[in-house]
């Protein structure tokens, strides 16, 4: 029996060399723990020249050497995007070779697919890193949750927003500011639509939906909203309620087998565990039958929390090299993912309007008593209020119809 693995990794970015960094550094101890007598980088696959690297010895441009190398039995993949990482760890999957990842984009789009080129190769497809960086999130639901029904996950799935909200509740900063602030501390990227609109945590709670409730989620299925549109008025009016503002991915199972699912703003309350988590924390609850809620807590991203998280993967692909471990999900049917609005709950509504008692009689007149918000320096203009618990489309469509209220902001209440 050959216990020599060589790993190849796909990628020399911030986590790919933060994976060969935890490799290299914590060599003997991950050894120990993946039953390998000896585990080694074998190629570093980047288009990019690194003169002076350590480990430039290893460094190829040609993604067919680590194809072809018999002796690779485990490929990193830490390259990001869709293409050509998909063709690659497809590739690698049929080629009989075990694949880890940290692709969020990847496992969202081709998880079921992946999976299932794994198992027909008695291989193994592992992405421990792609939900939450460093924190433990996809083994526990797996395995320590596994005799649960999970009825729900929550979760404060992207640092940056999160970052960002906390500077505009505890700081009063602007959401333009607070960006900057995110973007100058190396938080945000320069283009950071995918953070502040919502994409990354949308890609996340698909995985994390396909994985507790064992059909695929795909993107696209998912409405999702970002924090664009947050005011400093939003954040005064609901700290008024006793709130806060989250950029929250929620995935619901609903009693037909088919679930709901939604990235936007959400309120919670002061006192809930999500309320406490600020700054880039991540944190991600998961409410199971027999559990109740279970809250992993801790970084998302950053170099060497993810390296963590990948490298561990890589172990258990060393524990099990000669069978797939029990992990995947199925294709889902259609109109598997509800529509959004047909959920039940209070919402935030905060409107424009002329005369703010006559326009206050006509909602109460229209969708029955409502909780009016304040805080000292509102705008006179400005109408402030938290509804009773309804399905979203008939509210809105009553609220639409009142022709003394221009809705502004509209954020739906959660109960975590």
């Amino acid at each position: 029996m050959n216990l020599l693995m060589y790993v190849a990794v796909m990628g020399y970015g911030t986590v790919g060399s933060g994976v060969v960094e935890v490799i290299t550094k914590n060599h003997e101890s991950i050894v120990k723990r993946s039953t390998q007598k000896e585990m080694e980088v074998k190629y570093i696959l980047d288009l990019r020249d690194f003169p002076g690297d350590p480990h430039e010895d290893k460094m190829i441009k040609d993604f067919n050497i680590i194809l072809n190398d018999d002796d690779v039995k485990v490929v990193v993949e830490t390259m990001g995007g869709l293409h050509p990482a998909y063709e690659f760890v497809s590739s690698c999957l049929k080629a009989g070779k075990s694949v880890v990842t940290s692709n969020k984009e990847l496992v969202a789009a081709k998880g079921c697919e992946l999976l299932q080129y794994a198992a027909e190769n008695n291989v193994n497809f592992l992405f421990e890193a792609s939900v939450g960086g460093g924190i433990p999130i996809i083994r526990p639901i797996s395995q320590c949750l596994a005799a649960n029904e999970i009825d729900e996950i929550a979760g404060i799935l992207n640092g940056t927003t999160n970052f960002i909200l906390t500077m505009m509740i505890e700081k009063n900063m602007s959401f333009e500011d607070a960006l900057k602030l995110a973007q100058d501390n190396g938080y945000a990227e320069k283009d950071p639509t995918a953070d502040v609109e919502g994409h990354d945590a949308c890609r996340k709670i698909c995985i994390l939906a396909s994985l507790a409730f064992g059909k695929h989620v795909y993107p696209d299925s998912v409405y999702t909203e970002g924090i664009t549109k947050i005011t400093l008025d939003d954040v005064a009016y609901i700290g008024s309620l006793g709130g806060v503002i989250k950029l929250l991915g929620r995935a619901k199972r609903m009693d037909d087998g088919k679930i709901f699912a939604i990235v936007s703003p959400a309120i919670v309350m002061n006192g809930s565990q999500l309320a406490s988590v600020t700054d880039v924390f991540n944190a991600i609850l998961v409410r199971g039958d027999a559990t109740g809620d279970v809250v992993f807590y801790g970084k998302g991203a950053g170099k060497l929390p993810t390296a963590s998280a990948v490298v561990a993967d890589v172990i258990d692909c060393a524990r099990n090299m000669d069978r797939k471990k029990p992990l995947g999900w199925d294709e889902a049917e259609d109109n598997y993912v509800v529509d959004y609005k047909s959920a039940v709950n209070p919402l935030y509504i905060r409107a424009e309007v002329t005369d703010k008692a006559s326009a206050l009689q006509d909602v109460v007149n229209a969708i029955g008593d409502v909780k009016v918000l304040t805080f000292d320096g509102c705008k006179e203009n400005e109408l402030a209020f938290v509804t009773g618990a309804v399905a979203e489309k008939e509210l809105t469509e009553k609220l639409n119809s009142i022709s003394s209220i221009s809705i502004k902001s509209l954020i739906r209440v959660t109960d975590y």
